[in-house]
């Protein structure tokens, strides 16, 4: 089927904006020259791609099976413009998908010494869950993820490598719950108010998958997006948080439950896109992690 590019283009950031006068901002074009690349774009393709209205305009489900398509196409052609408008072919921009607590207690060394040994390279960081940072790779928002693992969206890519592993821990305030010299079954943990990641997270889904295994159904007091804040309550006494042990700068006055059988350790993946060829500023990164520079 013979259709240009730029009507796919104009698609694309309507449907990222879902806005036609958004749209024409960002590619300098009048509204009206959005609307009618849109109608021709749908008179070709046999469909209608958007629901419009007088105060929003929506995918149809066939413009969201449409973008599943061009947000990646368009993304690895503006990666390719990239590389190739670069004098040194080195790469203008580094950019990693990764979750806040992956951010701030593993990624954040490694970024510092990225940016003092290649200031002009600009980095750019976007916080997902796991999960989510999974679907920014698939869809060429960013050239590499670090990633929480096992991780059921990363299953497929060639260029997964583990990076660092992990264990990860039951926390609490003895002056609430003192369990100290004990071993706690799966069973006593459901009886006890426990605080996890909500559940599109990795984290989440491994701890109800492990309490599955023992017939056991998994009911938390609390679900949050951040472990920061789940160590936050677990010191004011409001339940037993489930974090990764990385992410404990110090136990402070929480201590760690003994339990009666061992949990499975994790690891940290670092993933990129085997469809994206990466630059010479990733590829930089990606060294950090060899064996050979720890």
């Amino acid at each position: 089927m013979d259709i240009s590019y730029e009507l796919y283009k104009v698609f694309y950031f309507v449907a990222a904006t879902l806005s036609f006068s958004e749209a024409s901002k960002k590619l300098y074009i009048s509204q009206s020259a959005v609307s009618q690349s849109i109608k021709t774009l749908e008179k070709k393709l046999g469909q209608p791609l958007f629901i419009r209205s007088t105060k929003k305009v929506l995918l149809t489900p066939e413009g969201e099976i449409l973008f599943r398509h061009i947000e990646p196409a368009v993304n690895l052609i503006h990666k390719g413009e990239e590389q190739l408008m670069d004098p040194d072919q080195f790469g203008g921009q580094l950019r990693i998908g990764a979750s806040d607590t992956i951010c701030r207690y593993f990624l954040v060394p490694y970024l510092s010494r990225f940016h003092k040994e290649y200031p002009e390279i600009h980095i750019k960081v976007m916080n997902q869950t796991s999960v989510g940072c999974a679907d920014l790779l698939e869809s060429g928002q960013v050239d590499i993820i670090v990633s929480n693992f096992p991780n059921v969206r990363l299953k497929g890519y060639g260029t997964l490598r583990m990076i660092k592993e992990f264990q990860d821990v039951f926390v609490a305030n003895e002056a609430y719950f003192s369990f100290r010299g004990e071993s706690l079954s799966f069973s006593q943990l459901q009886r006890l108010p426990l605080l996890m990641l909500d559940r599109k997270s990795t984290t989440s889904e491994f701890l109800h998958n492990l309490f599955s295994r023992h017939n056991l159904n998994l009911v938390p007091e609390v679900e949050l997006s951040s472990n920061d804040l789940l160590i936050d309550l677990a010191r004011i006494g409001l339940g037993i948080a489930f974090v990764p042990d990385y992410a404990l700068d110090s136990y402070d006055n929480l201590y760690r439950l003994k339990l009666e059988e061992t949990l499975p350790h994790r690891f940290l993946a670092l993933a990129s896109n085997e469809q994206i060829p990466p630059s010479a500023a990733v590829q930089k990164f990606i060294q950090y992690f060899d064996p050979a520079e720890n």
